[in-house]
């Protein structure tokens, strides 16, 4: 058993001092199990419960205590020692990441282990729903890999004080069950187990085209892609439908669709804000909206062709909840940059309108903007023979009876200088 006091001594010596409790993980991972941050003993099944991996205490640099597990059992042949770890719940996640650091003994540094020293182990995971497994059945459990070390150390390392921490990572899915548990199998080597940490990946909340998308469990496979829709945030919306794929390495991929700002909002910080020129209209005193060149009433404010619209909430320093544009005025489309006044000879009734009415007797064409003024049908003139017809700015042919009677006349030589 000499090989375990050589663990042992690094393990305290070497170990602790580059070792913290406190670790700090991407926005993107979610923690299904960290060993540094369990408080006491640890507590995993061991098989045989003597002789083979054993539970030892180090402390970091704050004198924080953590647990950790080791084995060197190096010369003697045959070894078959297993350590499970308590049953982990999925938490959702079809596909799980085990990141594990660990130290291992150079064989050729030890004497009189040839044949019987190893430098791997063994990692396996077994699926269940029952979180009350006592004992460990070899047979169940799936083997995910061999782990080798990177690096391994000597005594002279030992005497150096020189760490050699490895840092493997694996991944295990597709994960269908409740939980399920870890188990380390020995063969053979000098090793000690630093810490065993279990997550799985997501696409983190996330705010793209003024679409929000939320947190989103990557897909069971190594290559999938998970597509999302989002929502359009607070005072916007939906231009085109707003999608994004979330990756399997929890990174959000190619956004599609976006959407715009409400009438009187604008993007800032990936937000729809009150825009610049209607604040700096607005002065609030007391919970009560009022601006110099404009006029404001207990439901809101008219600035600039914009009515300022709902109650005011939260007293001094809050803002309107939505804007919209006042009535005479109107917006035809959300990326349109402030409120228009009516084209000449039509009208809105109504605050927030998105196109004017023509005034009786003015007409305006179907396939017209909603910016082009109002004309009456048409205006008749007599040209000789000729009756013109002005409508919407472009002369054409009358082709009404005035228009045949003029060109009968004119066919028989009777024609008429007053206009029907």
């Amino acid at each position: 058993m000499a090989g375990i006091w050589f663990t042992a001594t690094f393990l305290v010596c070497g170990i602790s001092t580059f070792v913290s409790s406190a670790r700090i993980y991407p926005p993107n991972e979610v923690t299904l199990l960290d060993s540094r941050s369990v408080q006491g003993e640890l507590g995993w099944v061991a098989s045989p419960t003597e002789g083979g991996w054993e539970e030892v205490s180090i402390m970091d640099e704050k004198n924080i205590p953590i647990r950790t597990y080791q084995v060197c059992n190096v010369m003697e042949l045959n070894q078959n020692n297993w350590l499970r770890t308590d049953w982990i719940p999925r938490g959702g996640a079809q596909r799980v990441y085990i990141e594990i650091k660990f130290t291992l003994r150079d064989c050729n540094s030890l004497p009189g282990v040839m044949g019987t020293c190893k430098e791997t182990f063994n990692l396996y995971y077994y699926e269940s729903n029952n979180d009350k497994e006592r004992y460990i059945r070899e047979t169940q459990f799936g083997k995910i890999d061999t782990i080798a070390a990177d690096q391994s150390f000597t005594q002279v390392d030992i005497g150096d004080r020189i760490m050699k921490l490895n840092t493997e990572v694996r991944d295990v899915g597709a994960l269908t069950r409740k939980g399920f548990y870890l188990a380390f199998q020995d063969v053979g080597a000098c090793i000690a187990l630093v810490s065993v940490r279990v997550f799985y990946k997501k696409c983190p909340l996330a705010v793209r085209n003024l679409a929000q998308f939320p947190d989103t469990i990557t897909g069971a496979d190594t290559s999938s892609l998970v597509e999302v829709r989002g929502s359009c945030v607070d005072n916007s919306e939906e231009k085109e439908v707003p999608k994004m794929y979330c990756g399997a390495d929890g990174e959000w991929l190619v956004p599609i669709g976006n959407c715009l700002c409400n009438p009187g909002y604008e993007e800032r910080n990936s937000e729809c804000q009150v825009s610049a020129r209607v604040m700096e209209a607005m002065v609030i005193v007391n919970g009560v909206i009022s601006e110099p060149t404009g006029r404001c009433c207990a439901k809101g404010c008219i600035l600039g062709g914009l009515a300022v619209l709902g109650a005011i909430e939260g007293g001094v320093g809050s803002i309107p909840k939505y804007l919209a544009c006042k009535i005479g005025y109107y917006r035809a489309l959300a990326s349109d940059g402030s409120c228009s006044k009516c084209p000449l000879h039509s009208y809105s009734v109504r605050e927030g309108s998105t196109s004017c009415a023509c005034d009786k007797g003015y007409f305006r064409s179907e396939t017209d903007p909603a910016s082009m003024p109002c004309t009456r049908k048409y205006a008749l003139l007599y040209v000789g023979w000729w009756y013109l017809a002005i409508s919407h700015g472009d002369r054409e042919l009358m082709r009404d009876s005035g228009f045949r009677r003029g060109m009968a006349q004119q066919q028989r030589g009777t024609g008429s200088d007053t206009q029907d």
